[in-house]
């Protein structure tokens, strides 16, 4: 599926100054009293915050986010009701406003500035796809659907207990009230799901007692003499992650390793309340690829906007909110410039931002001019330009990730899992002597490669060898005109931060070398010699100081997130993976490549969200993009799968 490119709401106002739109030619809201229209129609609508005050996870789907009075209404009285769960709210907007737009509008109401202001400061770029925002310490997760409702919806993994109903007229806006959407929504609620809207319209009660809904006329908000309530008295909807898992009511895991992967992991899940115990072969956290002095934050664009563009361009996003949000994580957005390899690949780049025409705070293309003139020295080609890019130190996430997570997470460094056993209650950790270091209802690997040491079938990883050069601040010093930005093309190098400037890397496809290698040095000189010219004249490779890292990556170049499938299952008519067999309790995160820094926050998000139940944070398709089972599904279907 390619999403077309967000057409963004333009903040205009009625005559009476209630804002308007002058796509759908219909205003925002009522104009007697925004907050108490939320209030009277969503909220005593759906019998809120009494049905909430007992739940510990409550999920609330919105059609039409427009200036989000909704959610930050909701969200107020989520605070004031002192409820002690979780609150998802989850709403689809075709036509987002651009953040100062959305500022303006939001100032009109006072009483909100605090909640506006945090909404505001984690308000996304306008591409289109899902969006999550994590507020009040992950007590409250606004998930924003940014696109036509009809393409996202179906998209969406979730158990819904209350929709809002909030689009323009139906006269005005038809497709946001169809039976086919209604229906879509429909499937998303559990039984009993309550809905609430301010239209009575024919068309639409019809739709929805078609789809199963007991509905209920009540007093309208203001001039409006009628509104509409309703309870689902259908069957329970399906499940809304892509595997089957037990409930299982103890929420205890084991994670193995403690990179990026397993500390991100790590910290989703004791959000949630869960108590996690890591085992770290080593004698603490980022020893391996997690170790190196800093990586760099940029997503992957294509053309055609496909699946690996999308993940990748949703787990950016979520990334640089994610750091901005941890204390203790060193990074800067210092902006990123992807230097062009040759006049080909220079009009792909410029083809592809005519294509997607994304906005400019995510990415922009700059002709070679305008790049020289931004990095302040001549370039060979014009580039890519990603404002909110740059460098991230991933040990210092690994420990903020840990601090995070505070008591909920137990560390044991210095110990290696040898094995694991399956028992009647979930899983065993064991020593190198079969002793049991741990048992939990569930594991999670995210030990890259020592992974399938752990398996009865390996999966398919593939060492990559990565090795970086370190220039001291002397060298770096040398540079001259000094740069502040990140600058990749063939390879990369990071604006000085703690006195040291990183050039890299090689890329070495099934090398497990740890050992640096001078001809490596003076390869990434090369590379460095390519994004600044002269800079590497009178740096002597071989007395370079540097780090290996072996990263781990998959055929298709994706990670695996979610349960692992079990190879040694009758399959039946397995054919696709929400049916296929799962070991029970056993999960992956792992084959992060080269962008961990950019996959691990969000893959984290994901995996949680399968274990708790929650709504899933990416659409349904990049889940099972990323699914482990999906390469033994392939070879299913091939035939190929060893039974």
């Amino acid at each position: 599926m390619i999403y077309p490119p967000l057409v963004p709401a333009e903040p205009a106002a009625a005559g009476d100054g209630t804002p308007y739109s002058a796509l759908y030619d219909d205003v925002y809201h009522a104009a007697h009293g925004a907050l108490a229209q939320v209030r009277h129609v969503f909220l005593a609508g759906n019998d809120l915050p009494a049905r909430w005050s007992e739940s510990e996870r409550f999920v609330i789907l919105e059609t039409g986010f427009g200036v989000g009075l909704n959610f930050l209404v909701t969200w107020q009285a989520w605070r004031e009701s002192r409820a002690s769960g979780r609150l998802h709210f989850v709403s689809v907007e075709k036509h987002p406003f651009r953040r100062d737009d959305l500022a303006g509008l939001l100032a009109a109401h006072p009483e909100l500035a605090e909640l506006s202001t945090q909404l505001l400061r984690q308000w996304p770029p306008l591409t289109p796809g899902f969006h999550r925002l994590h507020f009040d310490g992950g007590r409250v997760t606004l998930t924003l659907l940014f696109g036509d409702a009809q393409a996202l919806l179906p998209q969406l993994a979730a158990t819904v207990d209350v929709v809002f109903l909030d689009g323009f007229a139906p006269a005005k806006n038809p497709g946001m009230w169809s039976p086919a959407l209604v229906a879509t929504l429909t499937r998303l609620c559990r039984k009993e799901a309550s809905l609430a809207t301010w239209s009575v319209a024919g068309e639409l009660r019809h739709a929805l007692e078609a789809a199963g809904w007991r509905l209920e006329r009540r007093p309208g908000f203001a001039t409006k003499r009628e509104m509409l309530a309703g309870v689902r008295m259908g069957a329970v909807s399906p499940a809304p992650t892509l595997e089957t898992l037990p409930q299982i009511p103890e929420r205890r895991a084991i994670v193995i390793g403690a990179g990026l992967a397993g500390t991100a992991v790590s910290e989703r899940l004791a959000n949630r309340g869960w108590r996690v115990d890591i085992f770290e072969r080593h004698d603490g956290p980022a020893r391996e690829a997690s170790g190196n002095p800093a990586g760099i934050l940029l997503p992957h664009m294509a053309k055609d906007d496909a699946l690996a563009a999308r993940l990748s361009r949703n787990c950016y996003l979520y990334a640089i909110r994610r750091f901005a949000d941890l204390p203790g994580v060193r990074w800067s957005p210092c902006g990123v410039m992807q230097i062009a390899r040759d006049a080909s690949h220079e009009i792909l780049q410029r083809a592809t931002i005519a294509q997607l025409k994304p906005p400019s705070d995510f990415a922009a293309f700059h002709e070679r001019d305008a790049a020289a003139e931004l990095i302040g020295r001549a370039v060979a080609h014009g580039g890519w330009w990603f404002p909110g890019g740059g460098w991230v130190s991933p040990g210092s996430v690994c420990v903020a990730m840990l601090v995070a997570g505070g008591a909920n997470i137990r560390l044991h460094f210095g110990a290696e899992v040898a094995a694991l056993r399956k028992y009647s209650a979930g899983w065993q950790a064991l020593d190198a002597r079969g002793g049991v270091l741990a048992s939990a209802p569930h594991v999670i690997l995210a030990n890259a490669l020592a992974a399938n040491r752990l398996l009865p079938r390996a999966l398919p990883l593939t060492p990559i060898r990565g090795q970086i050069s370190c220039l001291s601040q002397e060298m770096a010093e040398r540079i001259d005109p000094p740069f502040h930005h990140v600058l990749c093309r063939s390879g990369y190098v990071t604006p000085p931060q703690a006195g040291i400037v990183c050039v890299g890397a090689s890329f070495d496809s099934g090398d497990t070398d740890l050992g640096t290698r001078p001809a490596d040095h003076a390869s990434n000189m090369r590379r460095l010699d390519e994004l600044l010219p002269g800079a590497a004249q009178n740096i002597d490779a071989a007395g370079l100081g540097g780090r290996v890292g072996l990263r781990c990556t998959t055929p298709d170049r994706l990670p695996l997130v979610g349960g692992l499938p079990d190879t040694a299952a009758g399959h039946g008519s397995s054919t696709v993976l929400d049916t296929l067999p799962r070991m029970t309790g056993l999960h992956a995160l792992l084959g992060l490549s080269a962008r961990g820094m950019v996959w691990a926050p969000l893959a984290a998000e994901l995996l949680a969200s399968q274990l708790d139940g929650d709504p899933l944070p990416v659409e349904r398709e990049l889940a099972r993009a990323v699914d482990p089972g999906r390469f033994h599904l392939r070879a299913l279907r091939r035939g190929t799968a060893a039974l």
